[in-house]
C-alpha cells in the first residue's frame, strides 16, 4: 500500500462500489478516502459500507479515511396539476405558500425564509438554471416574478438564489440524524453543504466537537465573501462545484477555484476540488480531454485531493475511473512544471516556531534531499503544517492516534503511520527511522528529516528539527 503520489483520491461509495471485492479494487486501483453521500442510501447502507472499509484497512494495515457528505437543505417547488407546464419568455408567474399544486400562473415554493430574504430584481434559478424567474414584487408568503429563462418546469425541482444569504441552518433535522450516525459509526471527516456564513461552521462544531473534522462545501456564492473566516474555522474545504456553477455564471468558476485553493493552502488546511471531474465516465471507459486536463489542473493548482462522485458510486466503470484519476494525478507530478509552480504559489510561513521549523523542513529537504520527512504528531497539526510547505518529499505522519492517522489520509503528502507512544527524543527517532525503513520510504544509509513538537503530547508545540540516518543509533 506503498503510495509515491501527494495529491489524494476520494471516491464515493455507491450501488456500484458496496462489496467488499469492488472496494478493495477501488483502494489498488488509488482511491485513499471513501466519501459517503448521505444525500442517498439508507444508514443499514452506509454502515454496511463503513464496515467493509474498516475491515480491509485492518486487513491492509493502512489507514483508510472516510468522509460523511451531509445532503443539507433542499430548497424545491412543490407540485403541479398536470405535473408540469411550460412558461414563456416575459410572461408573469408566481410562488406562494399555498400548497394547491400549481398550473401555468403559479406554483407553491413551500419555503417562507426564502420570501425573506428576496428583493426587486433577485433571480430565482429553477432545475440548475434551466429555468430563472426575476422577482417583481413580493412579500412574507409570495413572491410574483417575470419568467427570464424561458422552458418546461416540472414538480418538485431545486431552486437556488444566487447573490443571496438566505436564513437557513446549514443543518435539517434529517442532516443532524445522519451526522449523529456518521459519528457513532465513527466518520474521520464530516462535509457541511450549504455553507453560507462562518456561523455555519460553528453551528456543526458544536454538535461535532473533536469527534471528526469538518470540511465546508463551497457550493454558495456567499460563502466566497466569507472564504478567509470560513477556511479559518474549518478543518477544510471542499469546491463543490455542482451548486456553485449554477448560482455563478461559468467562466468565474476557474477564477473561484484557483482562489479558494490558493486561500486554503496559505491557512494550511486541506482542499478538496470535486463534481464532474471525470463525468463521461459514468458511462464510458475512457474520460474526454477536457476532462483529464480538468484534473491536472487542480493538481497543478497543488489541491490535496480530487474527488469522484458518481463516476464512482454509480457509473459502469468505477475501478477505471479511479485508475486513470491516478495515472492523470501521477503524470502530473512527474512533471517539473508542478514543482515550478508550488515553489511559484508558496506563501510565507506565520510568525510561529511551528512554521519556522515547517519552513526549515521545507528549505532543508530542498538542499540534502533525504529520502522522506517524518513528523510525530499527537494531533495532526504538525503534519498539516509540513504539508502546507510542500516539500519536494513524502511525508510520514507518525501519530500515536489511529483517528487522527485517518483523517490525514485526505492531506497533501502525508502518508501516515499509526505510531506508539514515545517517552524520549532518542526513542523517537530511533522508531521514526525504523518506520521508515520498514515501510521501504528509505534505506540504509540514507538521510531523513524529523520535525516533533517537545515536550510531546503538546498540540501545536512543533519545535524539533532532526537529520537522521537511517540504520544508525539516536
Amino acid at each position: 500500500m506503498k503510495r509515491e503520489r501527494k495529491a489524494k483520491i476520494v471516491a464515493t461509495l455507491g450501488p456500484a462500489s458496496s462489496t467488499e471485492a469492488e472496494i478493495l479494487s477501488l483502494i489498488k486501483a488509488g482511491a485513499d478516502v471513501f466519501r459517503l453521500n448521505f444525500s442517498h442510501g439508507s444508514h443499514t447502507d452506509h454502515a454496511a459500507r463503513y464496515a467493509v472499509i474498516r475491515k480491509l484497512e485492518a486487513d491492509l494495515d493502512y489507514p483508510i479515511g472516510i468522509v460523511a457528505d451531509l445532503q443539507g437543505p433542499k430548497l424545491r417547488i412543490g407540485t403541479f396539476a398536470k405535473g408540469s407546464t411550460k412558461l414563456s419568455s416575459g410572461q408573469s408567474f408566481r410562488l406562494d405558500l399555498d400548497p394547491t399544486p400549481g398550473d401555468s400562473q403559479r406554483v407553491p415554493l413551500l419555503h417562507p425564509e426564502i420570501y425573506q430574504a428576496l428583493e426587486v430584481g433577485t433571480e430565482l434559478l429553477i432545475n440548475d438554471g434551466k429555468i430563472r424567474l426575476r422577482v417583481d414584487r413580493y412579500g412574507a408568503d409570495f413572491a410574483e416574478t417575470t419568467v427570464v429563462v424561458p422552458g418546461v418546469i416540472s414538480e418538485r425541482k431545486g431552486v437556488n438564489v444566487p447573490g443571496v444569504v438566505l436564513p437557513i441552518s446549514p443543518l435539517t433535522d434529517k442532516d443532524k440524524g445522519d451526522l449523529e450516525f456518521a459519528l457513532e459509526l465513527g466518520v474521520d471527516w464530516v462535509a457541511l453543504s450549504f455553507v453560507q456564513r462562518p456561523e455555519d461552521i460553528a453551528e456543526a462544531r458544536a454538535l461535532v466537537n473533536d469527534r471528526a473534522w469538518i470540511m465546508a462545501k463551497l457550493e454558495k456564492p456567499s460563502a466566497i465573501e466569507s472564504l478567509e473566516a470560513i477556511i479559518e474555522l474549518a478543518d477544510g474545504v471542499m469546491v463543490a462545484r455542482g451548486d456553485l456553477g449554477v448560482e455563478l455564471p461559468p467562466e468565474r468558476l476557474p477564477q473561484i477555484q484557483r482562489n479558494i485553493v490558493r486561500a486554503a493552502r496559505r491557512h494550511g488546511k486541506p482542499v478538496v476540488v470535486a463534481t464532474q471531474m471525470l463525468e463521461s465516465m459514468i458511462e464510458a471507459p475512457t474520460p474526454t480531454r477536457a476532462e483529464a486536463s480538468d484534473v491536472a489542473t487542480a493538481i497543478y493548482e497543488g489541491v490535496d485531493a480530487v474527488m469522484l462522485s458518481a463516476e464512482s458510486a454509480s457509473g459502469k466503470y468505477p475501478v477505471e475511473a479511479v485508475t486513470m484519476m491516478n495515472r492523470i494525478v501521477c503524470e502530473v507530478e512527474k512533471d517539473p512544471a508542478y514543482r515550478e509552480g508550488l515553489d511559484a504559489t508558496h506563501t510565507q510561513p506565520e510568525s510561529t516556531t511551528q512554521d519556522a521549523v515547517c519552513y526549515a523542513l521545507r528549505s532543508a529537504a530542498e538542499i540534502i534531499k533525504p529520502a522522506a520527512t517524518l513528523t510525530y504528531t499527537e494531533c495532526g497539526h504538525t503534519a498539516l503544517r509540513a504539508a502546507r510547505e510542500r516539500p519536494a518529499t513524502l511525508i510520514l505522519g507518525l501519530t500515536p492516534h489511529f483517528t487522527h492517522a485517518r483523517r490525514l489520509t485526505l492531506v497533501w503528502g502525508v502518508q501516515p503511520v499509526p505510531f506508539g507512544k514515545v517517552a524520549s527524543v532518542g526513542d523517537m527517532i530511533t522508531q521514526a527511522t525504523h518506520v521508515a525503513l520498514q515501510k521501504e520510504y528509505a534505506s540504509p544509509g540514507e538521510n531523513v528529516l524529523i520535525i516533533a513538537g517537545i515536550p510531546f503530547g503538546h498540540s501545536g508545540s512543533t519545535n524539533l528539527l532532526h537529520v537522521a540516518r537511517v540504520g544508525q543509533p539516536a
